[in-house]
């Protein structure tokens, strides 16, 4: 897809829907927590409309979002908050030439060209003794997703325009709530995305209409290997942590040496 195309793809995205669901940042980041933000400087690989700033900002001492598409709109959202700035960049080359206490890239890093390469750039921000952490898709727990979901989205509904994916996405999430409140209230763990679907009920409707546009609306999509992010850790970080969340995707993190 053209970087135009992309562009707007994310920025209608953060410009009509907002992520207001802490509780799921914090998920995504254990076992690090929020009073780990406390007085650090922090900077957020691919910031979209700046809701992972806002979340981390009130414990932060200073907080930079890095995103290609969206600075400006995660800059205007951001204005209440002084201690968040935004910078327009490629995630895999940028070089703001300073390093950070933090820097984390949460849901980012599997819509880019090159996920490695884009979490050795960022991990280059990490200060000494700083800790890396990210979210992503995983390979494992998604075959209807790589089999179905992605093949149709190349070339059928990704030609759609944003308005028609966000319609499609409300019925698509109304559908699935038979299904997450019959037979996966069922004790049969081995059912496909019985996690997480546990967890979709947990979740509101409007939250988990953007998980499910999130999906239809990106313009690539890759899903990683535990082995693949095992990779990238091993060079340059200890107390490395990875975990499987909700069967789907992969969190992990480490200190830098």
């Amino acid at each position: 897809m053209s970087p135009s195309k992309n562009e707007a793809a994310w920025l209608w995205q953060w410009r009509t829907l907002e992520d207001s669901d802490e509780a799921l940042f914090r998920d995504w980041i254990h076992p690090n927590t929020m009073e780990d933000f406390r007085g650090k400087t922090v900077l957020d690989g691919g910031c979209g409309g700046g809701q992972h700033l806002r979340f981390v900002a009130p414990y932060a001492h200073e907080v930079v979002g890095i995103d290609l598409n969206c600075a400006k709109l995660a800059a205007e959202k951001s204005r209440p908050y002084e201690n968040i700035s935004t910078v327009e960049g490629d995630v895999s080359t940028v070089d703001l030439q300073r390093h950070f206490d933090i820097v984390y890239s949460i849901g980012v890093l599997h819509h880019t060209d090159n996920p490695r390469a884009s979490f050795k750039n960022l991990a280059r921000h990490v200060r000494t003794g700083g800790r890396m952490i990210i979210w992503v898709y995983s390979h494992e727990g998604n075959a209807l997703n790589r089999s179905v979901v992605e093949p149709l989205k190349h070339h059928l509904y990704g030609k759609w325009s944003r308005k028609i994916l966000l319609r499609l996405a409300n019925v698509l999430t109304a559908l699935l709530y038979l299904p997450v409140y019959t037979v996966y209230l069922l004790p049969l763990r081995r059912l496909p995305y019985y996690e997480y679907f546990g967890n979709f009920r947990r979740l509101g409707f409007n939250r988990s209409v953007l998980n499910v546009f999130d999906k239809l609306n990106a313009p690539q999509t890759a899903f990683l290997k535990r082995e693949e992010i095992e990779e990238w850790f091993s060079e340059g970080f200890t107390d490395v942590h990875i975990s499987s969340y909700v069967g789907v995707s992969w969190r992990a993190s480490g200190t830098k040496i």
